[in-house]
């Protein structure tokens, strides 16, 4: 008898200990499972498409991708620099190497929204300067194109059609006078368009330390200015040192300008790892730093908006990290980042310029070695983590 208690005790207790170790792992996944949804954030999610564009017609290769934007048919224009950046292998039937492939494509190409190649057009021509170094593509609000270029003597930006029949030329070639010249510029890297003015604020740039803002009919300027709102200076700052004070003007190069629907104005100080905002007047409002201590190209090198009314998140892509940062715009808080360096879909290798369309998609393109544009499918608001890494469809 005495036997078969002491048995019952011990099934009894076995089963005691099991429960208590079933709540046990039970709490602890429990407590895992917020822990994950801790560490998540609600923000903007997206996935790579990997067969968007569809292959190019005539052998034609991209070179160094340094600009997109997106009209407002949702057709996607991208911008490259061409043979000039191809390699000779690349380049087969202009350099003579190979008779089937390969070739450049034209400067300027534009794709509908499934990804088929519309047209392409774009390079010298009769009664203006093509850039020595194109660099970046905007299209108005009135369907003109507009194109800078970062050659030592691109100090002018061009305004074309839709179909590339030229319309107007600011600057001249080589005429570059400073960053307070009046009609000139040098080495621009974007230009964006107001619809509600008519003004083209230009991230003057490569050379320059300023942005200016001028009449998008006329060329006219109407104002600039340097970091802080402060008058432009041109003094050689020296290197970039993310220990050093905050450099009281650009570092070359500014590299984007764009204006919210509220009227702030978004400039990219790129070497210096900045944000800058600004009133349209050019009155300083606020700054954020990213990867402050990153040296070389920099880390803040193009922007676009969200394409809800009041643009709550902003997207920074940085070419030197190989990411895509996801910003609460009101207070310019990084809350989640994607990608990763590589040069499979999704991955970056110099992300250089991004756009988005009417669905929120994302269109990002590479410079360097990178030579490609990349579309990413918006998927609604949700929970991410704050750093995402490649963004590969789900199953």
């Amino acid at each position: 008898m005495q036997a078969i208690r002491s048995r019952r005790n011990y099934f009894i207790g076995a089963a005691l200990c099991a429960l208590v170790a079933g709540l046990g792992i039970g709490q602890a996944v429990l407590q895992n499972k917020a822990d994950a949804q801790a560490r998540t954030v609600q923000a903007p999610m997206f996935e790579v498409d990997p067969l968007w564009p569809k292959p190019l017609p005539n052998h034609w290769l991209l070179g160094m991708t340094i600009g997109v934007w997106v009209d407002a048919q949702d057709n996607v224009w991208i911008i490259h620099r061409g043979a000039a950046t191809l390699g000779d292998k690349e380049k087969g039937q202009e350099s003579g190497l190979s008779p089937e492939c390969c070739r450049s494509a034209p400067p300027v190409l534009v794709f509908d929204p499934q990804g088929n190649l519309l047209r392409a057009w774009g390079g010298p021509g009769q009664g203006f300067e093509w850039p020595e170094s194109n660099h970046g593509v905007h299209v108005d609000y009135k369907g003109n194109v507009w194109i800078g270029g970062n050659g030592q003597k691109d100090a002018h930006i061009l305004k074309f059609t839709n179909d590339g029949k030229f319309l107007l030329q600011v600057g001249r070639y080589g005429k570059n006078a400073g960053s307070n010249d009046p009609d000139n510029f040098w080495r621009v890297a974007k230009i964006w368009v107001d619809p509600k003015t008519n003004e083209a604020y230009i991230a003057d740039g490569y050379g320059n330390k300023r942005v200016a803002v001028i009449d998008a009919d006329t060329g006219k300027m109407k104002r600039f200015w340097g970091a802080y709102g402060n008058k432009p200076d041109d003094t050689d700052l020296g290197k970039y040192d993310p220990k050093a004070p905050v450099a009281q003007q650009f570092r070359n190069p500014v590299h984007c300008v764009e204006r919210s629907n509220d009227g702030l104005v978004y400039v990219c100080d790129r070497q210096n790892d900045r944000l800058q905002v600004f009133t349209a007047e050019g009155k300083f409002v606020k700054e954020a730093f990213y990867a402050k201590t990153t040296l070389g190209d920099g880390s803040v090198w193009d922007i676009a908006f969200s394409k809800d009314p009041q643009q709550r998140f902003m997207f920074v892509v940085d070419g030197a990290n190989d990411k895509v940062r996801i910003l609460l715009r009101e207070t310019l808080e990084e809350i989640s980042n994607f990608g990763d360096g590589g040069r499979q879909p999704g991955q970056f290798y110099a992300v250089h310029s991004i756009a988005t369309d009417s669905k929120g998609n994302l269109y990002t393109t590479e410079t360097y070695e990178g030579k490609r544009v990349q579309r990413f499918v918006y998927k609604g608001i949700g929970p991410v983590a704050p750093s995402q890494g490649v963004l590969w469809p789900k199953k």
